[in-house]
């Protein structure tokens, strides 16, 4: 990873959210050249306080402004880009679907429009959801040929990205001059994520407020991972996807999931959070619903086993313990950890 991505110009829409935040702490420190694109908001913040890009490389603006985006690329020259800039929150989705389908749909579109005329690119990595298949409640795991679906406009959202991407790849991406995959990873957890309607960042608003944490679906399963495993996954990707001269073998679509064949429901993972850190907390289970969630999602990732040799190297357990780790140490000595965890993982 290291010998790869040194000095490697990499390009990352979404940089200043979750994903982006801890994206850029580990490509600096593999030794990349790490530039930027995020929208100017809240999110800001939090990436000055939890990472470093160097000055100048540090680009704000909307991915819906495919002239200024095609501007700043043009400007960096990159080798890879991963693209992660989206509205990501299913709740949020119900109260403003038009910004949800426009950021996610037509965001994903100016950037592929870009990529085509961007000559130094030769890998792209495109973030989409594990909620993009169409899902029926069942305890299925879904796999990358599973037909795409969505009953709410976040994930109506991801299943159309996913075919706009799809057809990007059979229409101009074929000729072996740019590597082209979408990611789909499972609920994605770690410190540094303070999202709204979140369970994690929930738990530990409930901390620093000291009040109760409330609850709306304790019994959902998902999919949980830490987000250096997945990160892990995008960067084998990426990497694949750059060096091959049949760029045809690496492109389409992966799930990045779990290997555990065990279910962590919502309550589970709560309950582990607060014992990692002994705090007793008193959960309510709410009974005022905003929109009807799935209840369970779970991911097949055989295709990214055989193909990239990736899996899951952070157990639940684990998971947990370092996230909660993380926001006890921030929110009793303000002290980030993101660089201590990225070197004590031995992923990169």
């Amino acid at each position: 990873m290291e010998n790869f991505f040194k000095n490697k110009k990499i390009f990352i829409t979404g940089h200043t959210g979750f994903k982006g935040i801890w994206l850029v702490s580990i490509l600096n420190h593999l030794g990349a050249k790490v530039y930027g694109y995020s929208k100017n908001d809240e999110f800001k913040k939090n990436f000055r306080k939890f990472c470093f890009i160097k000055k100048g490389s540090n680009y704000f603006g909307d991915i819906l402004d495919k002239k200024n985006l095609l501007k700043k690329l043009n400007l960096v020259k990159p080798d890879i880009i991963i693209h992660l800039a989206a509205q990501s929150l299913v709740k949020r989705s119900f109260l403003n679907p038009d910004e949800t389908i426009r950021v996610n749909l037509i965001g994903t579109l100016n950037l592929l429009e870009c990529c085509r005329k961007i000559k130094t690119v030769k890998s792209i990595i495109l973030a989409t959801s594990d909620k993009c298949y169409e899902n029926k409640n069942s305890k299925k795991y879904f796999s990358e040929e599973d037909k795409l679906g969505g009953d709410d406009p976040y994930s109506a959202s991801k299943a159309s990205c996913e075919i706009i991407i799809n057809s990007y790849i059979k229409s101009f991406f074929f000729d072996n001059k740019k590597g082209i995959a979408s990611v789909r990873a499972g609920n994605v957890i770690g410190g540094a994520d303070w999202s709204k309607n979140r369970v994690i960042p929930d738990c530990a608003r409930s901390i620093i407020n000291k009040k109760d944490l409330y609850l709306r679906s304790p019994n959902s399963i998902r999919p949980w991972q830490h987000v250096l495993d997945v990160l892990n996954g995008y960067l084998i990707l990426a990497k694949k996807l750059y060096e091959t001269k049949n760029k045809n073998k690496y492109n389409g679509n992966y799930n990045f999931g779990p290997s555990e064949k065990k279910y962590f429901n919502v309550k589970k993972l709560v309950k582990l959070f607060f014992k990692s850190i002994n705090i007793k907390k008193k959960i309510i289970i709410s009974k005022k619903t905003f929109a009807k969630e799935k209840n369970i999602i779970l991911l097949n990732s055989k295709k990214s086993l055989k193909k990239l040799k990736w899996k899951q190297k952070i157990n639940f357990e684990d998971t947990i313990k370092l996230t909660a780790m993380w926001y006890d140490n921030f929110i009793n000595n303000d002290k980030n950890e993101i660089d201590k965890q990225i070197i004590l993982s031995k992923l990169f």
